[in-house]
């Protein structure tokens, strides 16, 4: 089965951070990615960029509409993604956990979000 993480984070929250925490906290991510890259069980793991140069696209009129940034209002922002392949959902819970949003990030609002994937293209 595969599943789709989503790590979230609280802009406003990073942005009241001090540069020296951000910096001691995203100077931990690398390892942590790894260690989940060395499972063998991630199919994809991606940062997601800037949110204004975010784009939203939608239907309106017959045509496609472009407007700025992130389509949904919330106070988590999805800032990378990862895919996952597992035999179970344990082992993508177990996986999922080693994820830096997972494991650190606390004063930042990080957070995972863990998510089956019914259909998968390329299968």
């Amino acid at each position: 089965m595969k599943y789709l993480g989503l790590a979230y984070f609280t802009p406003e929250k990073f942005a009241a951070m001090a540069p020296d925490d951000v910096k001691a906290l995203v100077s931990q991510c690398p390892a942590l990615d790894e260690k989940m890259r060395a499972t063998g069980k991630v199919l994809v793991s991606a940062s997601l960029g800037d949110l204004d140069t975010w784009r939203t696209l939608r239907p309106r009129g017959g045509k496609t509409q472009v407007t700025d940034g992130p389509y949904t209002e919330s106070k988590e922002v999805v800032g990378g993604l990862f895919i996952i392949e597992a035999d179970s959902r344990d082992e993508a819970l177990r996986i999922a956990s080693m994820h830096p949003a997972a494991t650190l990030g606390e004063e930042s609002g990080w957070a995972v979000e863990l998510i089956p994937i019914d259909f998968f293209l390329g299968e």
